[in-house]
C-alpha cells in the first residue's frame, strides 16, 4: 500500500540485483490479483485470466491461471497480472480492438526453465503485437504474461547498471536476487 519509486524500491532492497514492477493496483495503491511475498498472502487470486509467476519449494516457475489456478498450496513467492501472451509456445491475446502502444513489462518461462523477465524502456508494442511477437523469437518462450506496464514500467539490474525509472510510483515489486 505504500508506493515507492524505482530509487526509493533499491534503498529498500540494496541487495536485489533487479527489481521490476508487478501486479496491477487501485487508486488506494491496492495490488490487484494475488501477491505473497516470503509466504504471506496479498489480495485475492485471479483465475480465469493472465498468469502467475510463483516460487515453490525454491523452484520458480510462469503458469497460466486458466489451466493452473492458485488453489491455495503454499507459495513463497508470488505474484499475478494479465493479460496471457504466450501458452505452449504460441501467442494467447488477441484482442484486435487493444491497440494502444505502451511500454510494457512482463515475464516469461522457456523450454529450458528459465525465467525471463523483460521492460520496453520506451512506447512498445500493443498487447496484441507484443503476443504475436513473443513465439516468433529465438527465446523459445512457453509461458508469458503481462505485468503493469505503462507508467508504471520500472525495472533495474544493479551488475548492469540499467535503470528504466517509472513515472508513477508503485506498491509492489518483484525482486530477484543472488543465489547463496
Amino acid at each position: 500500500g505504500d508506493p515507492l519509486s524505482l530509487s526509493d524500491w533499491q534503498r529498500a532492497e540494496p541487495d536485489a540485483i533487479m527489481i521490476i514492477n508487478t501486479n496491477f493496483f487501485s487508486p488506494d495503491n491496492t495490488i490487484l490479483g494475488l501477491l505473497i511475498s516470503d509466504g504471506q498472502i496479498f489480495g485475492q487470486s485471479y483465475t480465469n485470466r493472465g498468469g502467475t509467476f510463483a516460487v515453490q519449494n525454491g523452484v520458480a516457475a510462469v503458469r497460466a491461471n486458466r489451466t493452473q489456478p492458485y488453489q491455495g498450496e503454499p507459495l513463497e513467492q508470488a505474484v499475478q497480472a494479465f493479460p496471457l501472451l504466450v501458452e505452449n509456445g504460441q501467442a494467447a491475446y488477441f484482442n484486435q480492438g487493444d491497440t494502444e502502444i505502451n511500454r510494457r513489462t512482463l515475464i516469461a518461462q522457456d523450454t529450458e526453465g528459465r525465467i525471463l523477465i523483460m521492460a520496453t524502456p520506451f512506447l512498445g508494442l500493443s498487447l496484441t503485437d507484443l503476443s504475436a511477437y513473443l513465439p516468433t523469437t529465438d527465446l523459445n518462450i512457453v509461458t508469458a504474461f503481462n505485468l503493469d506496464g505503462g507508467g508504471s514500467t520500472m525495472m533495474a539490474v544493479s551488475d548492469m547498471d540499467y535503470s528504466i525509472p517509472s513515472f508513477d510510483r508503485v506498491p509492489a515489486i518483484l525482486a530477484v536476487y543472488p543465489r547463496e
